[in-house]
């Protein structure tokens, strides 16, 4: 990294956040840390930041919440959320990305993995420079620059995660992906999975960018294979 980040830590576990706030510290990530959910959506607003670490289980606001509400903010649909929990049950994991996280870590964990996940979505929000940098098919447009996706002239605002998958399709549209492709092309094989995680952001997407999801135009299902993007 060439810049220090500036990651928000969103968790009332003291000794666990000063243990994060020093190893990411050594790293070259700064971090701020709010022990509840209104702190650290009042820290959000105050502050520039490039990662927000989300615990679930918060007093008060939980995490949860704090999650629908960063993404309602007019700047926070960009920023990328790695949730942070001692829940392992998916329920929580597919909630959380409904409300708009990016990655989900389950408690305990190694920091160094949890360096790793920023660091991960940190070189997928600041991809190296391409020269194929906009995408069309039909009235989708892609431009992959500006990180801006429109529908018929109408500009759709989607989450960190939502751009990069939309943006893996694009650069193989016409050609079909696996789920597995895509999980191991966004995260890596060494992160945690669960089965419904890419299914849940296609929803999404597709709740989006298509007049009718259930029929959609643009992001389709190949049964027992997975998505592709459409060409046309």
């Amino acid at each position: 990294m060439n810049k220090r980040t500036a990651a928000l830590l969103i968790d009332d576990d003291a000794r666990l956040a000063s243990l994060v706030a020093e190893y990411l510290g050594q790293n070259e990530v700064d971090v701020t840390v709010a022990g509840d959910g209104e702190r650290g959506l009042a820290a959000l607003k105050k502050g520039n930041f490039d990662v927000v670490l989300l615990d679930i289980m918060l007093p008060g606001v939980d995490g949860l919440e704090v999650c629908r509400r960063i993404r309602a903010l007019p700047d926070g649909a960009g920023v990328p959320i790695v949730m942070l929990t001692a829940k392992g049950d998916d329920v929580d994991k597919i909630v959380g990305l409904e409300l708009g996280a990016d990655d989900y870590l389950a408690k305990p964990f190694n920091p160094r993995e949890l360096l790793a996940r920023v660091r991960a979505i940190l070189r997928r929000a600041h991809p190296a420079a391409d020269p194929h940098q906009q995408f069309t098919a039909g009235g989708l447009t892609i431009d992959f620059d500006a990180r801006e996706v429109t529908v018929d002239g109408k500009r759709h605002v989607l989450t960190h995660f939502e751009f990069e998958l939309l943006t893996l399709l694009a650069r193989a549209a016409g050609r079909v992906l696996s789920r597995d492709h895509l999980m191991d092309a966004l995260k890596g094989e060494e992160f945690e999975t669960f089965d419904r995680s890419i299914d849940v952001h296609i929803s999404k997407l597709r709740a989006k960018l298509e007049d009718n999801p259930k029929e959609p135009r643009y992001i389709r299902t190949v049964r027992g294979v997975g998505y592709v993007l459409s060409r046309d």
